[in-house]
């Protein structure tokens, strides 16, 4: 069931009324109700993989408490490696099973070592590597005393499978969502419009900008060998405008629809391409995911207390788990290696800690000159960066960032749009702009919406549903990209 189809338009009402108008008095009932409605959600997609989701839910559970109830470290180590195993076990058979055999029959071939190898047509459940996240961040964090375990298998599970963020995110910590949900919630009517407004503007993003990006962004990758350099260089850019509308909008949806039950969601991109640098963005994007890893990779592994060379060994398994985590392919393993050499020049010259707050103006609205050049050169790197992560291979990606530089005629970027007029152009690039506008007045005047009347407000979210209606696309329910990790 997607967010952007008639179905969930349908569900979410549904869900909505029971909740508050049927079962207000009882929070109990409420989460079982969300419980319920969260696998009929997931099941919506393939009911066969609810097995798998009720496994992992039940290996958690249950190793939670082992592990808080152990009396020995061998005991409590006992548990919590078995749920480790087992849900990475299942992780990568889904996820990596194809990409290591065929990774390992090409290797063993440039040795002249010829074996038969065997594939299997493997479905990847959607929303695995989610909520195999949720459950590895919470048997961690008992092993670590920083939790109890939940003793209510029906709260516990709401946190695994809590439907707004089950398929794509964000990865919920327990120490977070946990404490919402085992607690009584009332209706706040502020809460919820604040969760409208976010939502629909998630649906912005999502349906108006990203969705009628996508044709031309298909269009140039899937014909990069006939197309100009600046066609290339703006097929780049639109799958940077593309991407972060697709997954910011869920994002801002999943928020949205949260805040609905009166539960709060953590934010899990904060305006990225504003960045000053790799590191910076890297503090604004995806960050419950860059924030696992820190917390349950990077510090374990001795941080940034051990030696230089091994801070650096640190930086590198980060980048590469997580361009791992994206998908079974080398492309978002370059990408995270990329991403890692990126980032070194920021901790070698410790600028990694530079711009923790927004970019200031000046009265003209303005940010300074070199924080406009700061926040252009890092949107290139990360630009290039995403042309390994949406080329299907390597040497596509590689052909491809050729192309840009082997010849480049900018009129050729109208000519691609629409040989005949700019209609496409025009709509393309204005909701691109509306996007850009919107997300600048946000992050330089962060109560901007909060000083705005409650009728302002209305007709903000009324333009902004006008403005999806008219641009949904023919294929009004594409699916969205995360989806796929």
């Amino acid at each position: 069931m997607l967010f952007n189809s008639l179905e969930f338009l349908i569900f979410l009402p549904i869900v909505f009324i029971i909740y508050w108008f049927l079962l207000k008095k009882d929070f109990r009932a409420q989460n079982i109700l969300l419980l319920v409605m969260s696998y009929v959600f997931y099941a919506w997609w393939d009911w066969r993989f609810l097995f798998l989701l009720f496994f992992s839910t039940a290996l958690d559970y249950l190793s939670g408490i082992k592990i808080f109830e152990a009396k020995t470290n061998r005991a409590k180590k006992f548990w919590l490696i078995l749920s480790i195993s087992l849900n990475l076990g299942f992780l990568g058979f889904f996820k990596y099973y194809n990409f290591f055999i065929a990774s390992l029959r090409i290797a063993l071939e440039q040795a002249n070592i010829h074996i038969d190898t065997w594939s299997l047509e493997i479905v990847l459940p959607v929303g695995i590597s989610f909520y195999t996240f949720h459950g590895l961040s919470y048997v961690i964090d008992i092993y670590y005393r920083r939790i109890e375990p939940s003793r209510n298998w029906v709260n516990y599970s709401v946190f695994v499978s809590y439907f707004p963020l089950l398929v794509a995110g964000p990865i919920e910590r327990a120490t977070h969502l946990l404490p919402q949900i085992e607690k009584p919630r009332k209706f706040d009517y502020n809460q919820a419009f604040v969760g409208l407004r976010l939502a629909v503007w998630g649906f912005f993003k999502k349906v108006a900008v990203a969705d009628n990006i996508a044709p031309s962004v298909n269009e140039i990758f899937e014909n990069y060998q006939n197309q100009d350099g600046s066609v290339l260089l703006l097929g780049a850019f639109l799958f940077s405008i593309q991407i972060y509308g697709d997954f910011s909008g869920y994002s801002d949806i999943a928020r949205g629809i949260s805040k609905f039950f009166g539960i709060e969601l953590l934010v899990n991109f904060n305006f990225p391409y504003f960045s000053r640098n790799i590191a910076e963005f890297w503090r604004r994007w995806h960050i419950s995911l860059s924030s696992w890893f820190k917390d349950y990779v990077y510090i374990p592994l001795g941080g940034s207390r051990v030696g230089l060379l091994k801070n650096i060994r640190n930086i590198f398994i980060i980048f590469l788990l997580s361009g791992f985590w994206h998908g079974a392919n080398w492309t978002f393993i370059i990408w995270g290696l990329i991403h890692a050499l990126y980032f070194i020049p920021n901790f070698l010259f410790k600028t990694n800690r530079n711009f923790t707050e927004n970019i200031q103006v000046n009265h003209f609205g303005l940010p300074k000159l070199n924080d406009i050049l700061r926040i252009f050169f890092t949107f290139v790197l990360v630009m290039f960066a995403w042309i390994f992560f949406r080329a299907p291979d390597v040497q596509t990606a590689v052909l491809y960032i050729k192309g840009i530089f082997y010849s480049f005629e900018i009129e050729n970027i109208f000519e691609f749009i629409n040989p005949y007029d700019n209609q496409v152009l025009q709509k393309e690039y204005l909701l691109i702009l509306i996007l850009i506008l919107v997300d600048y007045f946000i992050i330089t005047k962060p109560k901007l919406f909060s000083k705005l009347s409650n009728l302002i407000n209305w007709i903000i979210v009324l333009v902004l549903l006008i403005i999806i209606t008219l641009c949904v696309p023919i294929n009004s329910e594409s699916s969205f990209i995360y989806f796929q990790f």
